[in-house]
């Protein structure tokens, strides 16, 4: 069977699916099987001209957004380079971002396609500060979503938290399936480590929808209570500078540690002792299914598909959003208890090698994928 999987950043990009795809196809390879891998570079820009049309919604009436311009000729660029590139027919697509699929579909109608909806773009953009909500942007985004339902063959998502965000704006949400991402646990290699001072991480993009704000302020009650800690931030973003001078203000910069972006952040996870999170939304949360098979303590929030990888007090401590004072709880909790850290890492360990591994996943997939090959 020959299979593409069309994502949208290249596979070398940080993060979520884009790192987990390549995995995958290691799993997928046998004679029975063949998958490829397809991407936009980032050096393709304002190279497609092509006329769009969706067939459920008309673009044009929020055409004066920048925003959906840039997201219309996205668009046309990855038909482009759809055309320039593909050459050879494929049994199956799986597409994991609503542009990949849509353009699949433009050039491959025939063809049958899977779409998997990673995240919301539109939530991120709007906990970013970027656009309004309920604006022309944020309709557009919507819109989006009722048109893969429309093209694709078949709509999946990585979480039962997502699939009822998507509910409202598509028309049969009992047909969208759920395959929570997996991971190589092969990568993952926990470290038996004693460490004097208990060492904090959170691995993200540097953006206000991941609450970082909240965790410093969380950290800086601990440090007027007088707990001794290292903060490490492992990865990059718009908001550092900000967050750098937040941590000055609020006198925890020599507890703090930013890393920048780092491309294997599994190599180092193994080696402290708390993940933290406090994000304002999450479709999935991939980076605490990576740190529970690092064998680290979770600490997160309650959004999203954080709470379906954390069961509160059972593998991981679960606070609301937006409380730096219940996040500060939370973690001297884990920081005072080296016995119950280390429970609650063993359990979200154990949980995310049943529920989260990459075999799991891959069986899930090869299932689905046969059954289109048997409908053919």
């Amino acid at each position: 069977m020959k299979l593409l999987q069309a994502l949208f950043f290249p596979p070398e990009q940080p993060g979520g699916v884009s790192s987990m795809i390549p995995y995958l196809q290691e799993r997928f390879t046998s004679p029975r099987w063949e998958m490829d891998l397809f991407s936009l570079p980032k050096r393709i820009r304002n190279k497609g001209q092509e006329e769009v049309q969706f067939q459920t919604f008309d673009w044009t009436i929020y055409g004066d957004s920048p925003v959906v311009q840039k997201y219309i000729q996205t668009y046309r660029d990855y038909l482009w380079w759809t055309r320039l590139r593909i050459q050879k027919p494929y049994d199956l697509i799986h597409a994991h971002h609503p542009i990949a699929g849509l353009a699949m579909k433009s050039v491959f109608p025939d063809t049958p396609l899977i779409q998997t909806i990673h995240s919301s773009y539109e939530r991120e953009l709007i906990l970013n500060g970027r656009i309004e909500p309920n604006g022309l942007e944020h309709q557009f985004l919507l819109s989006i979503y009722g048109e893969l339902e429309h093209r694709a063959d078949r709509l999946l998502t990585v979480s039962d938290s997502f699939r009822r965000y998507l509910a409202p704006y598509v028309k049969h949400p009992d047909r969208i399936g759920i395959i929570p991402n997996g991971f190589d646990e092969k990568r993952f290699k926990p470290i038996p480590h004693d460490n004097a001072v208990t060492q904090l991480v959170t691995v993200c993009r540097l953006v206000p929808a991941k609450g970082l704000d909240i965790l410093f302020k969380a950290c800086a009650e601990l440090k007027d209570k007088g707990h001794d800690y290292v903060l490490h931030i492992i990865g990059d973003g718009p908001i550092r500078p900000d967050l750098e001078e937040l941590a000055q203000r609020l006198g925890i910069y020599n507890e703090t540690i930013f890393y920048g972006y780092t491309l294997h952040p599994e190599e180092f996870m193994p080696f402290f002792d708390v993940f933290v999170l406090p994000s304002r939304a999450e479709a999935f949360g991939s980076v605490f299914a990576e740190a529970a098979l690092s064998c680290l303590a979770l600490v997160g929030t309650e959004v999203g598909g954080i709470p379906e990888q954390i069961e509160d007090g059972i593998n991981g401590l679960l606070v609301p959003p937006e409380d730096p004072s219940a996040l500060a709880e939370a973690l001297e909790k884990v920081m005072l208890d080296p016995a119950y850290r280390y429970e609650l890492a063993r359990s979200a360990c154990e949980k995310a090698k049943t529920h989260y591994s990459l075999g799991r996943s891959v069986n899930e997939l090869k299932k689905m994928y046969l059954q289109f090959q048997a409908e053919a």
